[in-house]
């Protein structure tokens, strides 16, 4: 047990203080840098007092990088990549715990061995998938023969085309398996009494309804933990929605931030820049501050 004295919680919140500001320095400057016009921005040392500009700053961004649509697409990315891995997350866990077959050990660590694998390493045949869903069936019916004798026989020539670029499921669907969201599902499904599965069979209840009036309600706080981590993990996607997006009516926020950067010969509108930021950062702070409560409960919940 850790003695607690007068000086030793002193030095913890000294710790904890000095840790908050630095967390809370890069954004204070962002929002400073956002109230200055283009002149004090480029001040060198920039003035830490707020500037009378804000509002005109927060009109240029949001004009300029349309920040209405791709907010609104920002916002579709992120939600439905969070419930595609909490909903995808919850089934598997739950057919590997509760679900007799053989190999289900093998599945559970093939799964668990991609969270060494990030999106940059397979980057390469996931935009090749998503370019043609159909690829892998067309070089089936190619291998096989069957393409040929389509031609030769009836002068038909099979090309198999479905793509998933510039659509939301191209952006939603290559991110929807979550490793991390399997194994904590796991973990917390392992908790359970085996009482509940065996009282669920005797009442009369199939896997699903089991699934879904005992597990679902027991997990609520890990699938609010798990949501608030993966909506500000896809907020934050930079490199795929970059390559799968080539029509702006499709593109996010996070990667339209480019557009309000200066470029090496452009006007050093850093406060535009600035302002830009702050209304991308916005909505996952929001998301976190209102889910707070029970995403601290989610991951420190006893029963897990």
């Amino acid at each position: 047990m850790v003695e607690r004295t007068p000086i030793f919680n002193a030095i913890c919140h000294l710790i904890l203080f000095v840790g908050l500001l630095t967390a809370l320095l890069p954004f204070a400057v962002v929002i400073i840098a956002a109230t200055h016009d283009i002149k004090t921005v480029n001040i060198v040392p920039m003035p830490l007092m707020p500037g009378h500009d804000f509002m005109a700053n927060i009109h240029e961004a949001w004009v300029r990088a349309d920040l209405g649509r791709k907010l609104f697409n920002s916002v579709i990315f992120a939600t439905a990549v969070a419930c595609g891995k909490v909903i995808l997350s919850a089934m598997a866990a739950f057919s590997i715990v509760y679900f007799r077959f053989p190999g289900r050990s093998l599945i559970f660590w093939a799964i668990f061995v991609t969270l060494m694998l990030p999106l940059e390493v397979r980057i390469v045949p996931t935009y090749a998938v998503a370019a043609n869903v159909l690829a892998p069936f067309q070089a089936l019916l190619d291998v096989t023969g069957v393409t040929w004798l389509a031609a030769h026989l009836a002068g038909l020539q099979i090309k198999l085309q479905w793509g998933l670029l510039n659509s939301y499921p191209g952006l939603v669907l290559p991110l929807v398996a979550t490793a991390t969201g399997t194994f904590l599902y796991r973990q917390f499904y392992l908790t359970v009494p085996e009482e509940l599965a065996e009282a669920s069979k005797m009442d009369g209840s199939g896997p699903l309804r089991f699934f879904w009036d005992v597990l679902i309600p027991l997990s609520r706080s890990n699938m609010i933990a798990l949501f608030t981590i993966m909506f500000v993990w896809a907020w934050n996607q930079y490199l795929w929605p970059l390559l799968v997006t080539t029509d702006p009516n499709f593109g996010i926020a996070v990667t339209e931030l480019r557009s309000l950067i200066p470029s090496e010969f452009g006007l050093p509108d850093w406060n535009v820049a600035m302002a830009g930021t702050l209304l991308i950062m916005t909505p996952p702070l929001i998301v976190v501050i209102l889910m707070q409560r029970w995403f601290v409960r989610g991951l420190i919940s006893t029963e897990k």
